[in-house]
C-alpha cells in the first residue's frame, strides 16, 4: 500500500541552521498493516508523517501510495485518499460548526459538490449510526457545536471523520498525547475498532511503548532519521517494554514509559 524509497528531507538548506532529518529513508507497508512508530524527540517521526501528508515536500526520494507516486502532489489533493488525526484535539474539527456539519464535510471529501440540500436524511441516519458506535452519546447531539465538546469527544469525532471515507492510509500523530489517561484509553479502543472494522492501513506515532506494543501488527523504532528496529507478528506480540529498553539503551530513556 505504501512504498517510501530513499526519502530525504533537509530544513533550512544553505543556512547555519541546516538540518537533515531524513536521508535515504526507506519504508514499505502492506495493505491492512497497522504500524506503530516510536522514537525519541527529533527522531523524524512527525516529519515522516508530514512528508506523507504533503505538508512538506522532500528534497529527494519517492512516496508511492497504492501504486501512485504522490511525492510532489499538493496536500489538498492527498486528502482525498489520506485520513489524519493530529495530537491537538482542536485541529481535527471545526469548532464553530455543528457535529453533523463536521461529519458532512468529511463525508464529501474528494467528491464533487453540487447545488443541493447540505445534509440529506439518509446521511443524517448514517452519521447517527456511526456516532452511536462510538458509545459517547453524540448521536443525540448532532446539532451541538464541536467546540463545546470535551477534548476526548472532539478527538473521537476527528477519528470518525478521518475514517468515514475509508482512506487508503490513516495517519495518527500522537493522537492521544493531549488527553488524560482514561480518555486516551477510550480513544485508543475506538481507534482499534475503527481500524479493524474498516481494515485500514494505519501508521500511528506514539511515545507510549506499551501502546506501541499492544496495538497493531508491526512496530518500528526511529532514531536520528533512521529505522533502528522493525518487528512484526509473533515477535511483536511477545515484546515487553523492558525488552525495548534493553535493546535500545542510550536513546530509549528519552521516551515516555507510561
Amino acid at each position: 500500500m505504501l512504498k517510501i524509497n530513499k526519502l530525504t528531507k533537509v530544513f533550512n538548506i544553505g543556512t547555519i541552521n541546516e538540518h537533515r532529518v531524513l536521508s535515504n529513508f526507506n519504508l514499505h507497508i502492506r495493505e491492512g498493516d497497522f504500524v506503530t512508530v516510536i522514537g525519541g524527540n527529533g527522531a523524524g517521526k512527525s516529519t515522516l508523517l508530514n512528508l506523507i501528508a504533503g505538508v512538506y515536500m522532500p528534497e529527494a526520494g519517492e512516496i508511492i501510495l497504492a501504486g501512485e507516486d504522490i511525492s510532489k502532489m499538493p496536500e489538498y489533493q492527498r486528502s482525498t485518499f489520506l485520513g489524519r488525526v493530529f495530537q491537538d484535539p482542536m485541529m481535527g474539527t471545526a469548532a464553530d460548526m455543528e457535529i453533523i456539519e463536521n461529519l458532512a464535510i468529511a463525508n464529501r471529501r474528494g467528491k464533487s459538490r453540487g447545488l443541493s440540500w447540505g445534509i440529506r436524511k439518509e446521511e443524517k441516519s448514517k452519521f447517527q449510526e456511526h456516532l452511536k458506535a462510538l458509545d459517547l452519546g453524540l448521536e443525540a447531539r448532532l446539532h451541538i457545536k464541536a467546540g463545546l465538546l470535551s477534548g476526548g469527544q472532539r478527538q473521537a469525532l476527528a477519528l470518525l471523520m478521518a475514517t468515514l471515507q475509508k482512506p487508503k492510509l490513516l495517519l495518527l500523530d500522537e493522537h492521544t498525547a493531549a488527553l488524560d489517561p482514561k480518555t486516551a484509553e477510550k480513544v485508543l479502543e475506538l481507534t482499534q475498532e475503527l481500524v479493524e472494522r474498516n481494515r485500514l492501513t494505519t501508521l500511528m506515532i506514539t511515545h507510549n511503548m506499551k501502546d506501541a506494543i499492544r496495538l497493531g501488527n508491526r512496530l518500528i523504532m526511529m532514531n536520528e532519521g533512521e529505522i533502528v528496529y522493525d518487528v512484526s507478528g509473533e515477535d511483536k506480540k511477545n515484546l515487553k517494554v523492558t525488552d525495548l529498553l534493553e535493546k535500545f539503551g542510550g536513546f530509549s530513556d528519552r521516551m515516555l514509559l507510561a
